[in-house]
């Protein structure tokens, strides 16, 4: 009976590793990583991103960095979360709840809370270690083109 629940534990992992690395990033594939985090696990309506922070991030002698860096991981760990080659963010409502220091890594977890019809919602949290630091929702949009091709066809017309 113990040998059946081990081996049923060992195939329900196989299955559940099989999934993640089956499912690959289809947004955002170009994105600088360096800069916006690097994607380190993907999954249905869920992706987390570590931010490794760096001098090139820092806007004062004491090694704070600029918000924008957490955000834009956060925004990239969102989009990844929906996982559409034309997800696109519509607004977002965040918070910065502790201060971020070069060396920091951030890891930002992001969690598709709803989908209606082409909206997402999506929300995400990010820790350095065991703080938190940064907490927001995003909206988003799953359109039928790519943002800019719609641009394009409507000043054609």
């Amino acid at each position: 009976m113990a040998e059946e629940m081990e081996h049923e534990e060992e195939m329900s992992e196989a299955s559940s590793n099989d999934r993640k690395e089956r499912m690959e990033l289809r947004t955002h594939q170009r994105i600088n990583q360096t800069l916006c985090g690097n994607l380190v696990e993907l999954d249905e309506g869920y992706a987390k991103v570590e931010l490794e922070t760096t001098r090139d991030m820092v806007v004062d002698e004491m090694g704070l960095v600029h918000g924008g860096f957490v955000f834009s991981a956060a925004d990239f760990a969102a989009m990844a979360a929906v996982n559409h080659p034309n997800v696109v963010l519509v607004a977002s409502e965040c918070r910065f709840l502790s201060p971020v220091k070069v060396g920091d890594t951030v890891v930002l977890e992001a969690k598709e809370l709803y989908k209606e019809a082409r909206k997402r919602k999506i929300h995400v949290i990010g820790y350095f270690e065991d703080i938190k630091v940064f907490e927001g929702d995003f909206m988003a949009v799953v359109l039928e083109r790519h943002v800019l091709k719609l641009k394009l066809l409507k000043e054609e017309e």
